[in-house]
């Protein structure tokens, strides 16, 4: 087997694993869910934190 078929068929296992724990456990299904919604009013967090990683660890690297 080729590389591609190795990562085809382990990408396939994780959606599988992850379509089969969503349907054995619905709470989890609404967590993600609320997550998500809430990831949609905040995304400016993530922003801002983002923005903040980088300038502390970004803006003052060397060129190499």
């Amino acid at each position: 087997m080729n590389p591609r078929w190795i990562a085809f068929f382990k990408l396939l296992a994780v959606l599988i694993a992850v379509v089969v724990l969503i349907l054995l456990f619905p709470p989890a299904l609404r967590f993600v869910e609320m997550a998500a919604r809430d990831l949609v009013y905040f995304w400016w967090v993530i922003f801002l934190a983002a923005l903040g990683i980088w300038l502390i660890w970004g803006l003052g690297r060397k060129k190499k």
